[in-house]
């Protein structure tokens, strides 16, 4: 069963806005999306900050890294101005400012954990605890579809976030499925598969299917291929063309 939304919007506003910004999240928002999926990354003083690349030079500016720099330094940076002009000064949030602005808008969030390396453990540990802390009355209620789904890629991060808040859910990322995904994803206590479209068949998407997960796709972007993996049994998807694929598709 997946009792999420269907259809999200990849790193806030797909291609329309900077990725991983508030300004990509208005983006969704205006296409009508209430689902988002995001990176968070720990900086060097251990907060968890809204990006995807470990290292800088394609979403902001300059030399250097995520897990060199505190927080304040991250927050200060300029996260817009390498989508366009229009967005010169839109800077990278903090996964706090991304829950304060989903919750305010009732966007339900696909969060995944992005350790730069050697942070597996830590990060997943602090975003599951930090999650818990804002979801604290939607934990005591018990019902998944109020509650924000976990993700990465990193066993090990996946694990350590199992291991801190274990009533959140869980989702394992997996590019290509290993022979063992099933042993895995029993392990991490998951409730679904996220995996590449581009290398998903219909023959796995059934057996996920068959063996109870939830089967969530990155990043599906063309109307035909969408609706091909949903007749398969695909749960949901993320999609940068959120001006192409519209929140209702699915």
């Amino acid at each position: 069963m997946w009792p999420y939304p269907k259809i999200v919007a990849h790193r806030g506003g797909g291609t329309l806005a900077p990725e991983n910004t508030l300004a990509g999240l208005r983006a969704g928002l205006a296409h009508g999306y209430h689902a988002v999926e995001f990176d968070v990354m720990l900086s060097r003083d251990g907060i968890g900050m809204v990006i995807h690349d470990p290292e800088f030079g394609r979403t902001v500016g300059g030399q250097g890294s995520v897990a060199s720099s505190t927080a304040a330094e991250l927050a200060a940076m300029d996260a817009g101005s390498w989508f366009s002009p229009a967005y010169a000064g839109v800077t990278m949030p903090r996964y706090m400012d991304f829950i304060a602005f989903c919750r305010a808008e009732q966007i339900w969030m696909n969060v995944e954990i992005k350790p730069a390396d050697g942070f597996e453990a830590a990060t997943g540990d602090w975003v599951a605890k930090t999650t818990r802390d804002y979801f604290h009355e939607e934990l005591a209620n018990g019902d998944p579809a109020q509650l924000p789904l976990l993700s990465s890629f990193s066993y090990d991060a996946l694990a350590a976030a199992r291991d801190a808040v274990p009533q959140l859910p869980r989702g394992y990322l997996l590019d290509r499925l290993p022979g063992d995904w099933q042993q895995q994803a029993q392990a991490l206590g998951a409730v679904a598969i996220h995996t590449n479209q581009r290398h998903l068949t219909a023959q796995q998407a059934g057996a996920i299917k068959q063996a109870g997960y939830g089967l969530f796709c990155y990043t599906v972007n063309d109307p035909a291929r969408a609706r091909e993996i949903l007749h398969w049994g695909v749960d949901a998807f993320c999609t940068d063309r959120i001006d192409l694929i519209g929140p209702g598709f699915a």
